[in-house]
């Protein structure tokens, strides 16, 4: 490792405690494992302890952990209305492009009640922010992955500043749950139709 990362890295811990968050200051710190840890501004209101804290989401399976997380309730609907929540907890090595309530409230509410209401349409939405592989923060600086629904995301950016389709911007990334990466996004995103 060069020293300017390990002095980075340093700085960047250090921030991570002095800082919230939510200012989006702190690089991602390594785990034991080498795994990285959940970085972004929205990573700030996941709550420190239980069910829905980093730690307890990454012991359940990734529609059972979006459950315990109460930005993403909109979502644990629209996947329970969709009947897909044992399709997603039940397969393995997932990335789940998550919006949270706010980007669902970014759709005008008849339309997103018409959506809610039509379980085709409903199930090719929500399994276009499903890829069948876990992807790591390293790459999604310029990649293109093929979505569980048919069509491909795509994903830009570098240190954790990421879009996927160059318009939803990814506000908590690198969440583990026990089968998926999840990466927390600002923005619906929509399949061709």
């Amino acid at each position: 490792m060069r020293a300017h990362h390990t002095r980075s890295a340093t700085v960047a811990a250090l921030a991570a405690l002095a800082l919230p968050l939510s200012l989006g200051l702190a690089a991602p710190m390594a785990h034991a494992d080498g795994m990285s840890e959940p970085f972004g501004p929205a990573c700030s209101t996941v709550p420190k302890d239980g069910a829905g804290s980093f730690s307890g989401m990454a012991d359940d399976p990734v529609a059972t952990a979006a459950s315990n997380n109460p930005a993403l309730s909109t979502l644990v609907t629209a996947v329970k209305k969709a009947g897909l929540v044992d399709t997603l907890n039940k397969a393995e090595n997932l990335t789940v492009f998550a919006p949270t309530n706010d980007a669902f409230a970014k759709i005008p509410k008849a339309d997103l009640d018409k959506v809610l209401g039509d379980k085709a349409q409903l199930t090719k939405i929500l399994t276009y922010h499903v890829v069948g592989e876990k992807i790591a923060p390293d790459k999604l600086s310029d990649g293109k992955f093929k979505t569980l629904e048919g069509s491909d995301v795509t994903t830009s950016g570098s240190d954790e500043s990421y879009k996927v389709n160059d318009m939803a911007k990814v506000v908590c990334g690198d969440v583990q749950t026990s089968n998926a990466t999840v990466y927390i996004i600002d923005t619906v995103l929509m399949p061709k139709m």
